[in-house]
């Protein structure tokens, strides 16, 4: 789902809130589950995004399934209840999640390979990120068959192409030249 002003300002305004009762860090993992929850639990997703669904049957389910849940996340999903906004709910985690790690100096690396990545290549990409970012990193694996093999790595705006799939492009435009 693709990230809304209102699901930043909801994001904002819940990490201050966060921060300022010294919880960020329980708030960031419960929406790191809320997130996770609703993008591999389809039924989750569609129930959430369902606008026929009564807004109290939202909220009260999203308050079983995330009982044990900080006092923050729960106020936001009364908030979403007054509001009726909770098909923002996943684009409102994912946000948190992305000003948390900036507010702690943390960025994310996406690393595209063939296949999940294992020791080695994670070893490998590592050693490439300390090249290009100071910050601590978080590596997020996509995997992508289309690359043939190799990785791609995205740090903020940077990007470094060692697929195979690149080379055989790079060979491609020198052998038609």
């Amino acid at each position: 789902m693709a990230s809304t002003r209102a699901a930043i300002r909801y994001a904002k305004a819940i990490l201050d809130l966060a921060n300022s009762k010294g919880v960020a860090e329980a708030v960031n993992n419960d929406m790191k589950s809320i997130a996770s929850a609703i993008e591999t639990n389809s039924e989750l997703s569609t129930f959430i995004e369902n606008p026929t669904t009564k807004v109290e049957v939202k909220e009260s389910a999203l308050l079983e399934v995330f009982s044990d849940a900080n006092g923050v996340t729960i106020g936001l999903f009364h908030l979403l209840f007054e509001n009726k906004r909770f098909e923002i709910l996943d684009a409102i985690a994912l946000e948190y999640n992305k000003l948390f790690d900036e507010s702690n100096g943390v960025e994310v690396a996406k690393v595209t390979t063939a296949i999940p990545m294992d020791a080695t290549l994670e070893a490998k990409v590592l050693e490439k990120v300390t090249t290009l970012s100071d910050k601590k990193i978080t590596i997020e694996n996509i995997v992508d068959p289309s690359i043939i093999g190799g990785f791609i790595l995205r740090i903020g705006d940077k990007q470094y192409n060692a697929s195979v799939a690149n080379r055989l492009q790079v060979l491609k435009r020198e052998l038609s030249n």
